[in-house]
């Protein structure tokens, strides 16, 4: 998965139920296949998470959209910033 890339969760967790949208803001080295991407995704309720492969596979669908341009040029800088982000409106275009 890439930044900008929309999923659905497949099963109940973080407080969202299944078929919930989510959005990939980050990607890091996976923590389980460091061959791999890990994801972080930010859901409508404003929870983010981090995902391995094995998880995004095991838990995401992923939807295929393409990416608002607004998260394009998102630029990730810290948890707490995509928190604030959230609580100003950022995301509000992506989750309606």
């Amino acid at each position: 998965m890439e930044i900008g890339d929309v999923v659905t969760l497949d099963i109940p967790m973080l407080g969202c139920r299944p078929g919930t949208r989510g959005i990939v803001f980050n990607t890091y080295q996976d923590f389980d296949d460091e061959s791999e991407k890990g994801v972080q995704i930010i859901f409508e309720n404003g929870i983010y998470d981090g995902f391995s492969v094995t998880e995004q596979n095991n838990f995401l669908s992923e939807e295929h959209m393409d990416t608002p341009f607004f998260v394009k040029r998102y630029k990730f800088t810290n948890v707490m910033k995509v928190s604030q982000d959230f609580n100003d409106g950022f995301w509000d275009d992506f989750f309606r």
